[in-house]
């Protein structure tokens, strides 16, 4: 290629945009142009209207997308860093906040060990014996 560091640098850099350019572009292309449009008619005894809406679906962008960061309690607020507790529920929590009652879980432990129970030990149900 025979350049030096900084065209090599900038030739990259070039690459690297027209490569991202593309990207948006095919992004682009992807979503549908306009959304369908859907008639409603409705006959009154008296009178006729005829009423035109389109319906936009809600497009997400990719910061909404995004998972929130998990380093602070769900409860309090606070900055948990590498200390937080992942509870069943799916939020984190901090050592203050981490059992089930501080932070009004909703996860269902109950009906979870009762399943994990009935799976564990199945009924056994022995044939009846014939007497003499």
């Amino acid at each position: 290629m025979n350049m030096c560091s900084k065209c090599y640098r900038d030739h990259l850099r070039e690459e690297n945009q027209s490569a991202a350019v593309a990207a948006a572009v095919e992004k682009s292309l992807s979503l549908p142009s306009q959304p369908p449009v859907t008639l409603v008619i409705s006959d009154n005894d008296k009178s006729k209207t005829v009423a035109c809406s389109t319906s936009l679906a809600p497009t997400t962008t990719d910061e909404e997308s995004k998972p929130k960061p998990k380093n602070r309690c769900s409860s309090c607020n606070k900055k948990v860093g590498m200390l937080g507790f992942e509870c069943k529920c799916g939020s984190t929590f901090c050592g203050a906040h981490r059992y089930p009652e501080e932070h009004k879980c909703t996860f269902d432990f109950v009906k979870v060990g009762k399943k994990a129970i009935a799976e564990a030990n199945p009924v056994i149900k022995a044939d009846k014996l014939e007497r003499f």
